[in-house]
């Protein structure tokens, strides 16, 4: 037997599950029954219930019907212009008088296979997951063949009576009229186990304060919970499914299920919940990297206005550049966040296991009947296609947090300390992810290269990190079409003890005349592209901090190669 998720996802899974119950119903009815009489608009319809079974159906303190399913049906008899007379009384009763006609239709049955021989149902209005209730320090159920050989209280002619007869479960099945006939037997102490509906069972146990009885085990079997009639009576069925879906198109029946449904549901922190919060702080983040970007284009204007005029201290250099690169990259991240955002409002496992749930009765209906399209797809396709669409986007959810967290990391500004035993490889890595989104537009021909246990350096990461994107934005702007190449690798030169990061373009190289100014501060040669002329100084700087050197190797149209070479830390690798 397959588990559901814990009470607290249900808040998300049950609308999730009754999209996916209308589909289901709709491939399961049968096709060409002859339409019975319904009931015309001067007549009542008889509609059935059980007496006992909070907080869907019961008799409140005034002997009157109530709960969801007795406001529900009242709500579409308005919408409906229709009249009806609701009566709730034992479970196996009432079946019996569909059965005979004294009643036309029951506002609640559990849709089953062997039942829809004998009944036609609606679409569902409510998911119902079973449970088996235990006294407290009983062992617990995780299968339900380990009941075999127990002594297990059931409702007669219940959903879970007719499964365990049906699939021979083994156990000693005592019978009962309602639920809480099931859990006031189980609380005094006699028999093994009580099997009854999750939210029924919650509900009475906490009226009744049956304080010894606890689920034994997670909530299973999720079932779709309905209108049903005799086979054949199609027309009166008709107006409760037309009535459903103008309460649910117009929001009342999510009121109801709400209203009735809700409060047992919502234990804990509700998943709705946490994906609004998600969506809140995705929103968030992307006005604080707008704000980041107009800024930074604001301070680039500035320092280009003053660069002749003051001098600026070498920690305020590091930070303007810091600044001018993280320009570059805001469009690129605000980009790969655009996209997969959405996915941070939906909860992909349990998506993932909804349409698992499901899986089981598509491929019967598919085996029964054939192809038939889902999602405007054949399902002989989509089966196949689903999971993996499910993990894909789980995966561009991985791949926020990290751009996000990365660029969080390069934005923050730190005093400079060189005492970090810092690893080479890491640090490109960290790089080249943040300026993925660059190096996707320029070229359609990038290689990276790590050679595995490097030694480590020491220095500061967070610094050597912003050289290594210097050099790589420099790389792909330099490129003249998509077509050219960037290639990386890092090595280690074990006879100079040195650690080597290298990076080769084919771009259009740097003109001979440039490269003894390349260090200059404000030297630039993109002016015209709001340069600021700080980049490759402030590398320069940084890279002597560490005791490194950078070397240009370039000819004009053939391309560049840069090599930074840091000294490593004998006995280390990384």
């Amino acid at each position: 037997m397959i588990f559901a998720p814990s009470t607290s996802k249900r808040a998300l899974l049950s609308p999730l599950l009754l999209a996916l119950a209308s589909l289901v119903f709709v491939c399961l009815a049968t096709v060409g029954t002859p339409p019975a009489e319904a009931s015309g608009h001067g007549d009542t319809i008889r509609v059935g219930g059980d007496h006992n079974y909070p907080p869907y159906e019961f008799l409140n303190e005034n002997g009157e019907p109530d709960g969801y399913n007795t406001e529900l049906t009242l709500a579409i008899a308005e919408v409906m212009g229709i009249k009806v007379d609701i009566q709730l009384g034992g479970w196996d009763e009432m079946r019996h008088k569909l059965e005979t006609g004294e009643i036309d239709a029951l506002q609640g049955m559990v849709f089953s296979k062997a039942r829809a021989r004998d009944y036609d149902f609606s679409p569902a209005h409510a998911v119902v997951h079973q449970s088996v209730f235990a006294r407290k320090g009983s062992p617990t159920i995780s299968e339900l063949n380990e009941l075999k050989d127990k002594e297990v209280i059931v409702q007669n002619g219940g959903i879970m009576h007719d499964y365990l007869l049906q699939n021979n479960v083994g156990a000693n099945l005592i019978l009962v009229d309602t639920h809480a006939d099931a859990l006031r037997l189980l609380a005094s102490g006699q028999h093994d186990y009580a099997l009854v509906a999750n939210l029924p069972g919650l509900y009475t146990g906490k009226v009744l304060e049956l304080s010894n009885i606890i689920p034994a085990g997670k909530p299973f079997s999720a079932q779709f919970y309905g209108y049903s009639v005799l086979k054949g009576k199609q027309d009166l069925l008709a107006q409760f499914s037309e009535g459903l879906a103008i309460l649910k198109n117009t929001g009342r029946q999510q009121a109801l299920y709400d209203k009735w449904l809700g409060p047992l549901e919502d234990q804990g922190v509700s998943w709705k919940k946490l994906g609004m919060a998600a969506a809140f702080i995705s929103t968030l983040l992307l006005l604080i990297l707008s704000i980041i970007m107009f800024w930074n284009r604001a301070l680039s204007r500035e320092v280009t206005r003053r660069t002749q005029e003051q001098q600026l201290q070498q920690q305020q250099l590091i930070q303007a550049d810091k600044m001018t690169s993280l320009g570059i990259l805001v469009s690129g991240v605000a980009h790969e966040i655009n996209n997969p955002s959405s996915l941070l409002l939906l909860n992909l496992p349990i998506l993932k296991d909804v349409y698992q749930d499901a899986e089981d009765i598509l491929e019967a209906h598919y085996h029964e009947h054939g192809d038939f399209l889902i999602g405007g797809l054949e399902y002989s396709r989509m089966r196949d296609e689903i999971p993996p669409m499910l993990d894909d986007m789980l995966t561009g959810t991985h791949r926020i947090r990290r751009i996000v967290d990365d660029l969080r990391d390069f934005a923050r500004q730190e005093p400079t300390d060189l005492s970090e035993t810092v690893d080479l490889n890491d640090v490109v890595a960290t790089a080249i992810r943040l300026v993925d989104n660059t190096i996707s537009k320029s070229t359609q021909h990038f290689k990276v290269e790590y050679t595995d246990k490097l030694p480590c350096f020491e220095g500061n990461a967070q610094r050597i990190e912003q050289v290594v994107i210097n050099l790589i934005i420099n790389a792909c702007q330099a490129l003249e079409s998509t077509d050219n190449s960037i290639s990386v690798r890092t090595f280690y030169l074990a006879q100079e003890n040195m650690l080597k990061f290298e990076i080769c373009d084919q771009g259009r190289g740097i003109d001979p005349e440039h490269l003894p100014h390349l260090s200059d501060p404000f030297f630039t040669t993109k002016r015209e592209q709001d340069g600021t002329g700080l980049g490759l100084s402030v590398s320069f700087s940084i890279v002597q901090e560490h005791g490194g050197t950078l070397t240009y190797n370039s000819k004009l149209t053939q391309g560049t190669c840069v090599t930074l070479s840091l000294p490593a830390i004998k006995g280390t690798t990384s």
